[in-house]
């Protein structure tokens, strides 16, 4: 599942295991070197790239996620 993977990168980014699917990048303390390094895991370990624009439009696990599996679905054959 997406969210999950997607919330192991955040954990393992923000060097922490509390981090639920709702919880907002910017309230956990995000910052533009964790958002770099947490888009050049998604490249790596889910082969997708987000845009910066849409990291800050989707700031949660939860909406990251969606946003991701709406990426793949367009672009699937």
């Amino acid at each position: 599942m997406t969210a999950d993977r997607v919330r192991a990168i955040w954990c393992r980014e923000f060097q922490r295991d509390d981090i639920s699917v709702d919880d907002d990048f910017f309230a956990l303390g995000g910052q533009s070197l964790v958002m770099v390094r947490i888009q050049g895991a998604y490249i790596e370990e889910l082969g997708v790239e987000v845009p910066m624009d849409q990291m800050f439009l989707n700031p949660t696990v939860a909406s990251i996620s969606a946003y991701i599996e709406s990426q793949a679905a367009t672009t699937a054959p």
